[in-house]
């Protein structure tokens, strides 16, 4: 009876953060929503139409207030929301670990002799995540051994995760999704990834690349005890400008380089142009999976490395006036931008910008450097 009624309040404490992770994440949301209304004209920028691309029928922004009534509200209401994010007890100040799992048999634990150890108050040892099997109708690995693995060692698609007990059974309190833990298999791959966890600690296991991870969460991690606030540079409404937008015809698949030296193929659906400091420039966004309402600009300026995080700052924004395969305009608010998580936790994927998003002007806008208190 007494270890039910722990298995209860553990639920409960869980269900109790959840909650506050689903409201940090709407309140963001909805300020980047507000934020996206009507802005600063910016001149069309007089260049070559790049290939496979269709030129706008008509390129003139037009002549609009710098910024509307409740900018400033709204802006502030975003950064407060972007605060609550990065210090969320799952935010990424929490990140302490991001280890690959081998083929076969991956121990986990806070003692010596796991493969992959927790550096964070946990159980001696957790439970094995194996991971096994082939695909049906996979066709043999050319470079594949006897013993059936690849000779890189890369788990391949079709290949499933379990999580088993250790010799001594599973630690108590520890819950697959909120739930008492079992063996069986895990999810890996969608937007509802099988979460293990243990009192402060959770762990998912991830798909990068054709490789599986663990990525390791801590939300008493000394780096979210000790957060404060974030930095940012005073608001200025001539950061915020109206570009020209341009489709591909048809979108084309861009490769963007991670900071785990992998790279990602993602769809990007055109181009804007627009004008900064009278420079005429142009950026490029990707579509995010699960985000087909948002387009997401990965990029440096000459702050980078000076004033700001020097491997990239990211910015979301909504859709074309016309959408995404028409010609028209888009709103960029260079206050909006943001660190990317590597500049919180060293075990983040965090995308890089494209040769062709590095910036050649001074963006003093945004999120700066972060300074752990």
């Amino acid at each position: 009876m007494v270890r039910r009624l722990a298995v209860r309040k553990r639920l409960a404490g869980l269900s109790a953060l959840s909650l506050a992770i689903l409201l940090a994440g709407c309140a963001l949301l909805q300020a980047r929503q507000a934020l996206a209304q009507d802005v600063a004209p910016a001149a069309p920028v007089d260049s070559a139409t790049p290939a496979n691309s269709t030129a706008p029928a008509d390129t003139a922004a037009p002549a609009v207030s710098p910024v509307y009534a409740k900018w400033g509200k709204d802006l502030a209401a975003w950064r407060a929301a972007r605060e609550r994010e990065i210090g969320a007890p799952d935010g990424w100040l929490t990140l302490v670990g991001m280890e690959w799992l081998k083929p076969g048999v991956n121990s986990v634990g806070a003692a010596q002799d796991n493969q992959i150890r927790l550096h964070a108050q946990a159980p001696d040892h957790i439970g094995l995540l194996t991971v096994s099997g082939t695909p049906p109708s996979a066709k043999p690995h050319k470079s594949k051994p006897q013993g059936g693995q690849p000779a890189d060692g890369q788990p391949q698609d079709g290949q499933i995760v379990q999580l088993l007990a250790p010799s001594g059974g599973f630690p108590p309190d520890l819950l697959i999704d909120g739930k008492p833990a079992r063996e069986g298999q895990l999810t890996v791959e969608g937007a509802s990834l099988s979460t293990i966890s243990w009192h402060s600690v959770t762990m998912v296991v991830l798909s990068r690349g054709g490789r599986y991870a663990l990525r390791i969460k801590d939300a008493d991690s000394p780096a979210r005890a000790s957060f404060q606030r974030l930095n940012w540079y005073a608001p200025n409404p001539l950061y915020r400008v109206r570009a020209v937008w341009t489709p591909y015809t048809p979108p084309r698949i861009v490769k963007i380089p991670t900071a785990l030296g992998t790279t990602l193929d993602l769809p990007s659906p055109g181009f804007v142009e627009f004008v900064l400091d009278g420079k005429p420039l142009n950026l490029e966004p990707v579509m995010e999976k699960g985000a087909e309402g948002t387009l997401f600009f990965i990029l440096k300026d000459l702050t980078s490395e000076i004033s700001t995080y020097g491997t990239a700052r990211y910015l979301h924004t909504g859709l074309p006036d016309h959408g995404l395969d028409q010609p028209g305009l888009l709103t960029l608010d260079f206050n909006l931008l943001e660190n990317s998580p590597c500049a919180y936790t060293p075990y983040a994927t965090c995308p890089l910008p494209p040769e062709q998003n590095r910036l050649g002007v001074t963006l003093e806008a945004g999120e700066k450097l972060y300074a752990p208190q």
